[in-house]
């Protein structure tokens, strides 16, 4: 092998992070992985500490490069969207721990914003709705409630960024204040078509200019590790989003090709192009990439809770002691019973947008136990997968007959084998499903000259299964309508 065949995917996710050794070909020679621990300070609020993150990351990536037999070409960054650190300039510490996509403490401003007129602007301008999903609230959030925070962001003296832009100072030691587009475009702050900064929403929410990094394109110069670090100064090549990240790994590179990652939440992704395409039902415009001078643009459903509900069902159930056994509790289930939950743990997201919902298991009965709550929560993947392809079949005029997944939920043929029969759909499932960090490791190698131009990647992709409907049309449609009255009685239950 050559020396410079390698490349470090460095995927920081929200439950944990990873360092991941690959080849130029895509072939995984050593994962490293730390658990990310999760703070819940009060109900519907979720931190992590920055220290704890930058910790994992230096142990992961010198696990992986201890792997190695050779130096390694470039490094390619992934990470968890939207949550937000504030960190000082001086010494690169966090004022705050890091305010987690999942949190809700911002809905009462998002409220205030709504009111104040602000949806239709992020909407024609971001792409976005307004929704404490997205790192503008955090970040407004951290300087009102942090003593004395305003008057030294408006100094200069404080750095906002997505996990992305944090660790990509803290690599370089303070060298580069940047991030890439796809990040960028989760802020509630980015302006889709001009690819920059909008400073009228900026000023509009109260969120000093002076916080916010450059953009860069996905695959780019983002400079390179300090020596001393990993025993070389590796070149950082490439960052992305973890959806968009995975799109790429998918090799999602036209137009109608559709991924959805199933890990701690679920989000699918609908390529639509060279220009963005507004939703007629609530789905998020993003930017996909920017790769090789060219910019494509996405439609995004975002569901909240996926593998977390598995999680939930370990952890506060006691159902199960893995999650890999969810799926043989599952099987164990009456399949007459019609039990539906609703994992709205943390507010509904795509197409109903309602940060005030919250979790709802209806449909049970005197016979029902754990085997049908396990379904129940393995189903809700399913239901609310097709919630979103009928939302983006509808906005696209595109038929969505056709599925690549990802994700740790993935591994499940029950779970991908219902999502075939509820969408009516094929589900394409690849042989390494660790497509996300792939995805930033090949904009890395796709930037530094080792992986090929898109084209050839898309003929070099292929599923290691596909899985085609078996349920009958009448049984299908029996099941969804059950799932939608289930979500009216959840959001019913918010209150207006």
């Amino acid at each position: 092998m050559a020396a410079t065949d390698y490349l470090l995917a460095i995927d920081q996710g929200t439950t944990s992070t990873r360092a991941i050794l690959f080849d130029a070909a895509g072939r995984v020679h050593h994962t490293a992985r730390i658990e990310l621990t999760q703070h819940y300070p009060q109900p519907g609020w979720v931190e992590h500490d920055p220290e704890e993150i930058w910790a994992g990351v230096v142990a992961t990536c010198r696990e992986a490069i201890a792997a190695a037999n050779g130096p390694i070409a470039a490094i390619g960054i992934t990470n968890q969207r939207e949550t937000a650190v504030l960190w000082d300039r001086a010494s690169g510490r966090a004022v705050h721990n890091a305010i987690v996509w999942q949190d809700r403490r911002t809905a009462p401003l998002c409220e205030e914003w709504r009111a104040a007129g602000f949806g239709n602007a992020v909407a024609q301008r971001t792409g976005l709705v307004v929704d404490p999903y997205f790192s503008a609230s955090k970040i407004r959030w951290m300087l009102d409630q942090v003593p004395g925070l305003r008057e030294r962001s408006a100094k200069g003296e404080i750095a906002f960024g997505t996990i992305d832009s944090f660790l990509l100072w803290r690599l370089t030691g303070g060298k580069l204040h940047a991030t890439d587009v796809t990040n960028a475009s989760r802020t509630m702050l980015f302006d889709l078509h001009r690819l920059a900064w909008d400073a009228e929403l900026s000023d509009a929410l109260d969120i000093p200019r002076r916080l916010l990094p450059e953009v860069h394109a996905t695959g780019g110069d983002f400079g390179a590790t300090l020596p001393e670090m990993f025993g070389d100064a590796i070149p950082i090549a490439a960052m992305a989003g973890d959806q968009q990240a995975a799109l790429i790994g998918q090799a999602c590179f036209r137009p109608g090709m559709v991924k959805s990652t199933y890990g701690t939440g679920a989000f699918a992704l609908l390529h639509t192009g060279t220009e963005p395409a507004a939703s007629g039902h609530r789905l998020l415009t993003t930017v996909a990439y920017q790769l090789s001078g060219e910019t494509a643009y996405a439609l995004e459903g975002s569901i909240f809770i996926a593998g977390a509900a598995v999680q939930w069902l370990r952890d506060r159930l006691g159902a199960i002691k893995t999650a890999s056994q969810s799926e043989a509790l599952a099987a164990r289930a009456d399949p007459r019973q019609r039990v539906y939950f609703v994992p709205a743990f943390s507010g509904l997201g795509a197409p109903h947008w309602s940060p005030n919902a919250r979790g709802m298991l209806c449909g049970l009965t005197a016979d029902c136990g754990l085997p049908e709550i396990a379904r129940a929560v393995l189903e809700a993947v399913g239901y609310q997968t097709r919630d979103l392809a009928a939302a983006m079949a509808s906005d696209s005029g595109l038929a969505i007959d056709r599925l690549r997944v990802d994700g740790g939920m993935a591994a499940s043929d029950w779970t991908m084998q219902f999502l075939a029969d509820i969408l009516s759909a094929q589900i394409e499932r690849p042989a390494s499903i660790e497509t996300t960090a792939w995805g930033a490791a090949y904009a890395a190698g796709l930037t530094r000259g080792l992986c090929p131009e898109p084209e050839a990647m898309m003929a070099r992709w292929t599923p290691e299964r596909r899985f085609t409907p078996a349920m009958s049309d009448g049984e299908r449609e029996e099941r969804y309508e059950g799932w939608r009255r289930a979500v009216s009685g959840a959001l019913a239950m918010a209150g207006p």
